[in-house]
């Protein structure tokens, strides 16, 4: 078995926060040159597009030099290169820093913004934001938040150190809460315990519950009714799973206020449209730093619409 030496560090400078792509070329190939591997590996980047990577001398080597175009393929040789990224449309909300030290930094993320780059959201990711923002290149998350949900997010400072923060939710050993504004019914019993098995499938957009040993498992109350209809809950996870929260509200017949995924799939929603979140809410993180000792509980600052001026987010 060929054993791997790590990747050498970037040549190439984060630009807009984010990393230039690393590629490393096969050891197993027929390629003449870095060009044909590159032309063949990254079809989906259109014609001509690589060769014009080439030209420009934006592809590079581990030095920091360009590769010319007619540079030997050379078996697990490493690449940089950055992506030409398609304009985003801006999410007009900031991300707050909660609590910032030399090893993590807690931010409080708004709704429509990603936590890290993934499909179309790139440079519009907290990531990328508090990156270019904090002037720390080397930030990383420690988990991830769904786009569509607000509140707490865990990032790491240093890269030797986010395995030790990430062993923290893998352990189950941070304590969430969230809260949700949902449809109230008197004649669903709570508090309770929710357990269920959840599968998300790639390509659908959609996680469903499925017969089997359970592995989402959600703690469910109601804090508060309005008397106008809709009620607060809080929903405390041990789990993790996909959309977890929003499937098992739903599954209660109380599905999460603003959810264009749950009970049914609507209409994509305009990435400009800001007007209606999914009024879920990560409201707390509470765990103790596995690298200075210290016990932390933060709590999130931002207020879910629907509960705050129901009228006027019915209205919307």
């Amino acid at each position: 078995m060929r054993r791997r030496n790590p990747p050498p560090p970037s040549p190439l400078p984060q630009r807009d926060g984010i990393d230039a792509v690393r590629v490393r070329l096969p050891f197993e190939g027929s390629w003449g040159t870095v060009r044909e591997h590159l032309v063949e590996r990254l079809t989906g980047a259109g014609p001509g597009v690589v060769e014009g990577m080439f030209d420009a001398g934006l592809v590079v080597g581990a030095d920091g030099k360009a590769v010319p175009a007619d540079a030997a393929y050379v078996p697990g040789m490493f690449v940089w290169f950055h992506r030409e990224l398609p304009a985003e449309v801006r999410v007009p909300f900031a991300v707050d820093v909660v609590y910032r030290d030399e090893h993590i930094v807690v931010a409080d993320k708004p709704h429509f913004l990603a936590t890290t780059p993934r499909g179309s959201h790139v440079t519009e990711t907290a990531l990328a934001r508090l990156r270019r923002e904090l002037d720390v290149p080397a930030l990383s998350a420690a988990h991830r938040l769904d786009r569509l949900t607000a509140g707490l997010v865990l990032f790491t400072v240093r890269p030797e150190e986010r395995g030790a923060y990430q062993t923290l939710f893998r352990d189950k050993r941070v304590r969430k809460e969230y809260e949700a504004v949902a449809p109230y019914d008197s004649a669903l019993a709570l508090p309770r315990t929710v357990r269920s098995r959840i599968v998300k499938e790639r390509g659908v957009l959609t996680a469903r519950e499925v017969e089997g040993e359970p592995n989402a498992v959600t703690r469910v109350e109601v804090v508060e009714q309005r008397a106008d209809g809709p009620a607060r809950y809080r929903l405390t996870p041990t789990t993790g799973q996909t959309h977890q929260l929003r499937v098992h509200m739903n599954a209660l017949g109380v599905p999460i206020l603003g959810d264009p995924l749950y009970p049914e799939v609507t209409a994509p929603v305009p990435a400009d449209d800001f007007r209606r979140p999914l009024q879920l809410l990560a409201r707390t993180l509470e765990f103790t730093d596995p690298v200075t000792g210290t016990a932390h509980r933060f709590r999130s600052a931002r207020t879910l619409e629907a509960w705050s001026s129901y009228s006027e987010w019915a209205a919307q």
